[in-house]
């Protein structure tokens, strides 16, 4: 089963290419790291509905001169056992702008289609992001949707604490 798994494993992007697909109109992309205090985790914890792995965060920011044209959060999380990592990129007032895959180590049965991933087009905290209400589900990959829906409340919950209202 291993083999079959590790035969599966698809890596779609590095980070840079990424990065530059994130923000094709950037003239450089900057990238700063937070280190969470308790209270951050937990307003971050609330905001998304689940758990932080980390109190580490990264988050990247695309920048054309002085504006700011968007930031983007690389979300590595497990879907049943192994890795999946995208990039949500977000607009400056913490909208989804787009969802990329970069890497899939389930079988890639289990992966959702891009049509599915542009459910969370425009979406914000203030959309309920609920796997089942406002996202569809998809038959075969209930965890891979779950993780997704989850990685991209967390961005966004990122942005709302982090970025937004400021530390």
């Amino acid at each position: 089963m291993l083999g079959a798994a590790a035969a599966d494993a698809k890596v779609f992007y590095t980070q840079q290419e990424a990065l530059a697909l994130a923000f094709p109109e950037a003239d450089r992309v900057e990238s700063e790291t937070f280190v969470l205090t308790e209270e951050e985790a937990a307003r971050i914890e609330a905001l998304s509905r689940g758990p932080l792995e980390s109190k580490l965060v990264k988050i990247y920011t695309g920048r054309r001169g002085e504006e700011v044209l968007g930031y983007a959060v690389i979300d590595v999380h497990n879907v049943r056992t192994l890795p999946e990592a995208f990039l949500v990129v977000l607009s400056p007032e913490g909208l989804v702008q787009n969802l990329r895959v970069l890497a899939f180590h389930e079988p890639l049965d289990y992966l959702p289609t891009d049509r599915w991933y542009q459910q969370f087009q425009a979406r914000s905290l203030a959309a309920p992001l609920r796997l089942g209400a406002d996202i569809h589900g998809i038959v075969g990959a209930t965890l891979s949707a779950r993780a997704a829906t989850q990685g991209v409340r967390r961005a966004l919950a990122y942005h709302a604490v982090l970025l937004r209202h400021g530390r």
